[in-house]
């Protein structure tokens, strides 16, 4: 979310370049009203004595950088160039009048704009004589009291490292490598489906999936929707058996009409397949940068404890940010939830991609946030504006140091090198995600800095519970906005 907030900061409304030109303050009158959550309607009126001067200044810089026949640069009468190049010269003050007056209204106001104005700057026409007005409407950040977020009593879950954990997490790793194989006899748990899907409403055809690969888990969870206890319905089938289960929709759903409908599901086997687990050899060793399976299993351990100090950091987070977020009672526009949905889904699957958790604990994530997405982001949303506070007033800075660590974490979790993670990310832009995303955590740490702890066993979060499709029950059009979109495949070759 915090990309898209300092992009936008960044933007028409937040600061032009300044320059040694540059005229003095206009003399504006500006009328401001609220016309919905976090959001103002602003109109603009800019006088003609400003706008006549800063046409001279704009027809002076003009004539030092153009060429006329018959005279030199810099000696073209103002009036000559004023009628050759109007257009230019007008499309030119309209962009300086523009840039002065919102930069100017920001700083005055003390406005904090999350998006870009909403303004037609294409048919806006600056007048030959008399004055210039405009409006526009604008995103802006809710105002709020920085709640005290001193002395507070966190629960705080703690976990040791076991022997079991390395070896479980070792070959969960080596999955990503492994092949998986036909296999004789009836299906077990961890094996995989290979089946047709069809999906009915009412008796009426919804959707079909054909020659779906699915991992036997707990849960089965779609882009809209889950199927709990799945293991327990096809634990024993085999290659022409048919399973039928019912499934309900999210609520949260894209398709409004089917939120909350019983959907009725039609499995039928076309093959048994089990993972077979590659061998840990030196070709393995090299991609992992490793020199040993000793040294490699240190690293799993590593990656382990900063899963645990992931899940730490996440369970003691709710409990601040429920705290801090208490008197959060503002509200925010549903359309820039919206808009920050597949943003809040990149924020998540980029942190636990740096906690060094599995692709297909990932995409299980993903597909949670998916389906509760719009409560989802709107509570990140406001635990972002109060978390940026607090980096704010107490001065919490991410520097490039911190970014690298990161990466380098990132990089040895996926068997690459940091350079290579590096410039992907920065292509997608992710960097900035990143940076936001570790400011942060270093708000939620100087928070916990202060606080008491009490300590309880954490639960195990290790074992992959959650096999996730990637696709939607009710559309076949997500499909391709997912795929397409912000994804665990961001960062694939």
């Amino acid at each position: 979310m915090a990309d898209d907030i300092n992009e936008a900061q960044a933007g028409t409304l937040a600061v032009a370049e300044s320059s040694d030109t540059k005229a003095d303050r206009l003399d504006l009158k500006v009328g401001m009203r609220d016309i919905g959550p976090c959001k103002k309607h602003i109109s603009v009126q800019i006088s003609g004595q400003d706008i006549d001067a800063l046409r001279n200044l704009t027809i002076s810089e003009f004539s030092k950088e153009t060429t006329v026949p018959g005279f030199r640069m810099g000696k073209v009468p103002d009036r000559l160039l004023a009628k050759r190049f109007k257009k230019e010269i007008a499309a030119q003050l309209k962009q300086k009048l523009l840039l002065q007056s919102l930069e100017q209204i920001t700083e005055e106001n003390k406005l904090e704009p999350i998006n870009e104005p909403e303004l037609d700057v294409e048919n806006l026409e600056v007048p030959d004589t008399g004055d210039f007005e405009y409006e526009f409407e604008v995103e802006v950040r809710p105002q709020f009291e920085v709640p005290d977020y001193t002395g507070m009593t966190i629960v705080r879950p703690i976990r040791e490292i076991s022997e079991e954990d390395v070896i479980s997490a070792r070959n969960r790793h080596l999955s990503q490598f492994g092949q998986i194989a036909p296999h004789e006899g009836p299906a077990e748990a961890g094996d995989y489906l290979v089946c047709n899907l069809a999906f009915t409403h009412q008796g009426q055809p919804l959707r079909e999936m054909e020659e779906v690969t699915l991992r036997i888990c707990p849960t089965l969870r779609f882009r809209d929707a889950e199927i709990t206890g799945f293991d327990t319905l096809v634990i024993g089938a085999q290659a022409g058996d048919v399973r039928e289960f019912d499934v309900t929709i999210s609520r949260e759903a894209s398709d409004v009409e089917m939120r909350d409908e019983t959907v009725h599901a039609k499995l039928d086997v076309l093959d048994v397949k089990r993972l077979e687990l590659p061998q840990l050899d030196e070709s393995l060793l090299t991609r992992f940068s490793c020199e040993s399976p000793e040294q490699f299993d240190q690293r799993i351990r590593e990656s382990l404890e900063r899963q645990v100090a992931y899940e730490q950091r996440q369970r003691t987070r709710e409990q601040v940010l429920q705290k801090i977020t208490e008197s959060a009672t503002w509200e925010l526009p549903e359309g820039l939830v919206s808009k920050h949905v597949e943003n809040a889904v990149r924020r998540e699957m980029l942190e636990m991609q740096q906690a060094g958790f599995s692709r297909e604990q990932i995409l299980a994530r993903e597909t949670l946030i998916r389906q509760q997405g719009i409560s989802t982001t709107q509570q990140a949303l406001k635990e972002h504006f109060v978390l940026d506070r607090i980096a704010e007033q107490e001065g919490i800075v991410c520097n490039s140091d911190d970014i690298a660590t990161e990466i380098y974490y990132m990089a040895m979790q996926r068997g690459e090198s940091p350079r290579k993670l590096r410039a992907r990310l920065a292509k997608s832009g992710m960097i900035d995600n990143l940076e936001a995303q570790i400011r942060e955590r270093k708000a939620v740490d100087f928070i916990l800095g202060k606080a008491q702890f009490e300590d309880v066993v954490q639960e195990d979060f290790f074992q992959d519970t959650v096999e996730a499709v990637n696709r939607s029950i009710t559309s076949t059009i997500q499909d391709t906005e997912y795929e397409t979109g912000t994804t665990d495949a961001d960062l694939e070759d």
